[in-house]
This record gives C-alpha cells, structure tokens and sequence, in this order.
C-alpha cells in the first residue's frame, strides 16, 4: 500500500540512523515497500539488515545528483497507491503508516498528514505542531498558513502521506535544499487532506543533519522565498488565474 523513498549517499556517520529509519518500518502494522536512491553511492555499501529485507529495493545512481533529483528519480519506481518522503536519519513511530493510511481510505482525500517530532541526542522528544491547524483541508489551503518566506513552513513535508499520482505530479522542486517545501505546497494545492493532531514522524537533530551543515544558512532565505512563491502561484492558476495579492 506504502512506498517510502528515502534519498542516501550512504555516509558512515548516517548508516546507524539508517538501520534505524529501517527498523522503524519494520514495526509498521501495515504493508510497505522502500526505494532508496543511493545517491552516487555503491549498492555493497548498503548496511546488511536493508540489504537482506525484499521490501527495500534500491536505485543506484553513476554520480551524485542531490537529494531532490534522487528522489523523483526514484518515483519512477514506486508501485504503490501511496508515497511518503523520508530522510536516512530520521525515525517513524510505530503508528504512522497505519493512522493516515486508515484516514486516507475511509475519507478518499488525497493526502494527509500530522505533526512531527524532533529527536534530540539523549533519546527525549519534542512536539511541532505545524501552523496548519489540525483538520480537512481543501486544495491549496495549507500554503495560507505560511504567512511569509521568513515564517515557519505551514507543514511538515515528511509528515504527508500521500496518493502516488499526486506526489507524481508534484516532485521535488529543482533546489539544493528547500526542495521539500515545494513538495508538500504542490501535493497540497492539488488534492483535498487532512491534518492529524498526532506525531507521525521524528525528526532527528545531531551534528550531521543537513540544517546543520556550514553554510546551509546562506541559501535558505532564497529557498523559501521561491518555495512560498511557487505555492502562492500554484493555488492561483488551479483556483482559475485568483488575484496573486490575495493569495
């Protein structure tokens, strides 16, 4: 029913973090497949309980490309009805894939999503809650919740489990970083969800998550700008050419 497709260039300080993100799969209660882009890596680098399990499948890419580009390339892979984004050191509670998928097929909306929570070195855990408030939501609300580029993004692009031919039609956008909020704008300006008030991912904040990387910062507030713009954009054009202002 799932497929998660994780982006990795299989660096040795994130393959314990990713044993982890897999054995966080493995206590789902509900079937799912795995598509990891190995981003320029070597397949034989692949940490043995990954590389032993029939529902991970890998897409082995000659160079490196960039988290967006392995992603979508590894969409032309995916053979589920849906498709969650995941990163190689981060964690799903047990629940996650079951709580949105029931939710996805007694509604028929198109996606839906929760809150998420960061892991922090000791193993304690602390709740976000994005600004979109729990609930359905029509095509192309969630961008109103993201009052500003300089503003919390309105939800969390890990958090969305979504149908596939919408993920499809709304990849990764063309960025080094910040190509995850154009997913998560573009899935939901596309299709009806709904927002569960409950933690459906863990985020994982260590030295070697990618915000912490040096000069990170130099390229975000363009990141969001051309995300929040691309959002204002879309919901636009789909909802017949509204006044851009108005949002």
């Amino acid at each position: 029913m799932i497929t998660v497709v994780i982006a990795s260039r299989l660096r040795e300080d994130r393959l314990d973090y990713l044993i982890a993100m897999h054995a966080s799969l493995t206590r789902q209660s509900v079937p799912w497949e795995a598509v990891i882009a190995l981003d320029g890596a070597s397949p034989d680098r692949l940490p043995a309980p990954l590389a032993q399990d029939p529902r991970v499948r890998t897409l082995a890419l000659p160079r490196p490309v960039g988290a967006a580009c392995a992603r979508n390339l590894a969409l032309a892979h995916v053979r589920t009805r849906y498709t969650n984004w995941a990163d190689d050191d981060d964690l799903f509670p047990d629940d996650a894939m079951a709580v949105r998928l029931n939710t996805l097929e007694s509604t028929r909306v198109g996606w839906c999503a929760g809150w998420s929570e960061d892991q922090h070195p000791d193993g304690s855990t602390t709740l976000w809650r994005c600004p979109t408030p729990p609930g359905r939501h029509e095509a192309g609300d969630v961008w109103t919740y993201w009052k500003s580029p300089a503003d919390t993004i309105p939800i969390g692009p890990t958090t969305i489990l979504a149908r596939t031919d919408l993920v499809r039609a709304a990849p990764m956008g063309g960025l080094v970083q910040g190509e995850d909020y154009c997913a998560a704008l573009g899935v939901t300006a596309l299709a009806p969800g709904i927002l569960l008030p409950v933690p459906v991912y863990r985020y994982r904040k260590w030295d070697g998550q990618m915000t912490a990387q040096v000069g990170y910062d130099r390229l975000e507030a363009a990141a969001r700008e051309h995300a929040w713009a691309y959002g204002r954009s879309l919901r636009a054009v789909l909802r017949g050419g509204e006044n851009l202002v108005r949002g």
